[in-house]
């Protein structure tokens, strides 16, 4: 057996590349590549996707969580709660309004947000809880929004690895009062380039980031405060038009592996976090804690199998956050948890045959 990649994007792609080719060629024909219908038509059917009333396409993941907060007028003196384990842009968005980072630690079992860490942590600067659906499954979200809005803030949920994922058969992009995508290449709905997407109920907050999003611009040439350039091109909506109505069968495929990846490797020193029985996991990544990182990844490596490393550095330890005075042990559970994780191959066309492999490799070293 040859290599195994840890991302396989071609396969996905032949798939459907004369309906992208049609889709990329109506764009060029009508010559309509900021904004217009194409955009238009992608966010109805992604915000139906998403059951969900409003959409509102951005230029990517981080964009989209930046509108969110500015459309909440979240801004300096008020403090933001999320969690270290995440994307740098997730901090970064909320450090762009002037509003201040609260980090928070992690569930040991899902190695997503504590609801109660959530509760301890808010004070009367809180505005808003950004809970995230890491790795590709939603978080305890009845519960947030509870603390929400009992709290008299908002909970937006930083859905960018969650396409498609459910939590209580609800959709990710309808759990909280505002949920952000990123369509970056890898993800299980990725774009050709840079995209994102904020959705929501509120049409009032959809209109506030369509305006900010292109220069905040309230009618032509009037621009009503200091705007971004943070547009979803139409190019990327046409792509993203085309794939969206494979994200349930590619999901499944995603499923489908990490049902035999967890089947394999059970009763090893390997762990995975578990699937909440309420949630439908869709397994952007497939991430591993293990004994010995190093090990393992040099013996992915001379058996031709690709590995990831996902955010080894959690929020409160990167340089660029030094400002809140959080060292190491300031939140265990998330340290730990992201300094040994490995990230294994993960995509809908990932065959049995090859995680069968992968988990060949990774019991070679629990055994040794």
């Amino acid at each position: 057996m040859g290599t195994i990649p840890f991302l396989d994007l071609k396969k996905g792609l032949s798939q459907i590349r004369a309906e992208v080719d049609e889709a990329i060629a109506r764009i060029i024909d009508n010559t309509a590549f900021v904004l217009g219908p194409e955009l238009e038509r992608f966010e109805e059917e992604f915000a139906s996707f998403c059951k969900t009333t409003c959409c509102a396409g951005t230029s990517s993941g981080t964009a989209a969580l930046h509108l969110t907060l500015l459309g909440y007028s979240i801004g300096p003196g008020d403090e933001v709660i999320t969690v270290p384990n995440t994307f740098v842009a997730t901090g970064e968005a909320i450090a762009m309004t002037g509003a201040t980072p609260v980090l928070v630690d992690i569930l040991e079992d899902t190695w997503l947000i504590d609801p109660a860490a959530v509760e301890r942590a808010i004070t009367p600067k809180t505005k808003a809880i950004i809970s995230v659906a890491l790795f590709g499954q939603c978080c305890d979200m009845d519960r947030l929004m509870d603390i929400a809005r009992s709290n008299d803030i908002v909970l937006i949920d930083d859905a960018c690895q969650a396409h498609g994922a459910t939590y209580k058969k609800r959709r990710a992009g309808s759990l909280g009062h505002a949920s952000a995508f990123s369509f970056y290449p890898s993800k299980n709905l990725g774009a050709f380039g840079e995209g994102g997407a904020v959705t929501t109920d509120d049409a009032e907050l959809i209109d506030r980031i369509k305006s900010l999003r292109h220069h905040a611009q309230v009618k032509k040439n009037v621009h009503g405060t200091i705007g971004y350039n943070y547009r979803l091109e139409a190019l990327q909506a046409a792509v993203l038009r085309v794939k969206l109505k494979y994200l349930d069968e590619w999901n499944d495929g995603r499923r489908i592996a990490a049902a035999r990846y967890r089947e394999n490797l059970e009763g090893t020193s390997y762990r995975i976090p578990i699937e909440r029985p309420e949630n439908r996991h869709v397994y952007h990544l497939f991430p591993v804690r293990c004994k010995d990182k190093e090990a393992v990844q040099e013996a992915l490596s001379e058996t031709g199998i690709g590995w990831g490393e996902h955010y080894p550095i959690p929020i409160h330890l990167q340089p660029a956050f030094s400002y809140l005075g959080k060292g190491e042990g300031s939140y265990p559970v998330a340290e730990a948890t992201m300094q040994s994780l490995v990230t294994l191959p993960m995509f809908p066309e990932l065959t049995t045959d090859e995680v069968d492999r992968v988990c060949e490799v990774l019991m070679s070293v629990d055994s040794s």
